[in-house]
């Protein structure tokens, strides 16, 4: 990934000299094993562990002339070793150091992506817990539906994290192996109880069976995985993105006292954060593809996987941890206009109480479809009129017929949209908490009239 998406303590993890340390951790944790089976004369092993460096520009030029990485970098460490290097490698193929390793970067990478979770949805929970009682307007379709509150849109968003946290916690449990198998995954040249040692020694469970290398299905679950966590940050984005509109104004993310939004139109505050993270989900999306195309390879191993992964996995974890810090800075500093999420509920002339309306009418006996005409007829009048729904109701004798004047303000109230806010909080947060006071807002429903 270019430096512009990248931040170091990821990036690092990827970087040559971290992959050949991989590679040279293996390969002594192999030679250990072999100590203790006594295949490997002790004071060759400690040649070996005291002489073992290697040098990430010899191991480049040794390679642009004989075309495997693998063997340039066994090459720099025998011209530092010396003799004892002879015990390096001994009785492994190439894809028994690589694979292994590339299990261990992957659980590094991992880390990092859960401790960007975690800190995620604590960043989450808080803000959900500030909003928790603020209305705002509910849309489905895009349209006006029933309020809602801030804080509920957060802890869905919150659930929907933890869930990817399990996924990414599982996937990674899937490629937390190594093998130590040979070339064709038959044991020839060494017993599978080296391999449980050497996996030991490395953190690793052994693979229970494998070819050549580890199956791919394995790192296609990383990344697919990967992918759908980046399209739960789109999603977040996506709705902010709406939320800023300038005809919505409900929610800006972050905009900074020295930033410029525009090089033409200085009155300019464009969501360029959002932008970006949902820019880059879709190059996540494209690296899932990838991985699964890894999957099926011919035989016991080829190579066309090998050159897509170098890509996919720096890249994609890479850009996943960019993204969570860029929607990190945007939850935990937006500015939240909750005046404006009022006047914006205000604006459908009250027309989201139909529902309410309409259950209040069927309770008075009157027929579903006949109810849902009136109701209907009404709602459609007062939102093309710009007059209260209220107002439309009270002075319908048909409605009015039915019930009265007491019973139609009942429905006319926002409580009931937010009475269970705090047992949803219950069921997210695991915790108990007292009735929250709802936010009105300046001058939120201020009479009979109701809307603004």
């Amino acid at each position: 990934m270019i430096t512009r998406y990248s931040r170091s303590k990821m990036a690092d993890i990827w970087s040559l000299d971290t992959k050949f340390q991989k590679w040279l951790d293996v390969e002594i944790a192999a030679c250990r094993v072999q100590v203790k089976l006594g295949n490997i004369p002790e004071e060759d092993f400690q040649a070996i562990v005291e002489k073992s460096a290697f040098d990430v520009a010899r191991i480049e030029e040794i390679e642009k002339e004989i075309q495997h990485d693998v063997i340039a970098f066994l090459t720099n460490l025998a011209e530092n070793i010396g003799p004892s290097s002879r015990y390096v490698h001994l009785g492994l193929t190439s894809s028994d150091v690589v694979d292994t390793a590339f299990s261990l970067l992957i659980q590094d990478a991992g880390k990092v992506l859960l401790e960007d979770i975690d800190l995620y949805l604590d960043i989450l929970k808080q803000q959900a817990h500030v909003y928790k009682m603020t209305p705002m307007m509910g849309r489905t379709h895009g349209v006006h539906a029933e309020p809602t509150t801030l804080g509920l849109k957060l802890t869905v968003w919150y659930a929907e994290m933890q869930r990817n946290r399990a996924r990414l916690v599982e996937a990674l449990a899937q490629v937390n192996v190594g093998k130590i198998s040979g070339a064709v995954g038959n044991y020839a040249h060494m017993s599978p109880s080296v391999e449980t040692k050497v996996c030991a020694e490395l953190g690793l469970a052994p693979a229970p069976i494998s070819t050549q290398i580890l199956q791919r299905d394995r790192h296609a679950h990383v990344i697919t995985t990967v992918a759908i966590i980046g399209g739960s940050l789109e999603k977040m984005a996506t709705e902010i993105r709406g939320l800023q509109k300038t005809e919505c104004n409900e929610i800006l993310e972050p905009f900074s006292s020295s930033q410029k939004g525009s090089s033409a139109m200085p009155h300019k505050k464009n969501p360029i954060l959002c932008e970006r993270v949902t820019g880059l989900s879709r190059v996540l999306r494209g690296y899932a593809l990838t991985a699964m195309e890894n999957q099926a390879l011919w035989h016991e191993r080829d190579i066309s996987h090998s050159s897509a992964e170098r890509m996919i996995f720096p890249d994609a974890t890479v850009t996943l941890d960019y993204m969570f810090g860029l929607m990190t800075k945007v939850i935990g500093t937006m500015q939240v206009n909750e005046a404006q999420m009022m006047e914006n509920i205000g604006r459908s002339y009250e027309v989201f109480y139909s529902q309410q309306l309409l259950l209040k009418l069927i309770d008075a006996g009157v027929l579903r479809e006949e109810a849902y005409r009136w109701v209907q007829r009404n709602a459609m009048a007062a939102f093309q009129e710009r007059v209260s729904f209220r107002e439309k109701i009270l002075a319908d004798t048909q409605v009015m017929d039915k019930m009265n004047v007491e019973d139609v303000i009942a429905v006319f109230k926002l409580d009931k949209y937010l009475q269970y806010v705090d047992e949803i909080f219950v069921r997210v947060y695991g915790a108990s908490y007292t009735h929250s006071k709802i936010k009105q807002g300046p001058g939120a429903f201020p009479n009979s009239s109701g809307h603004i």
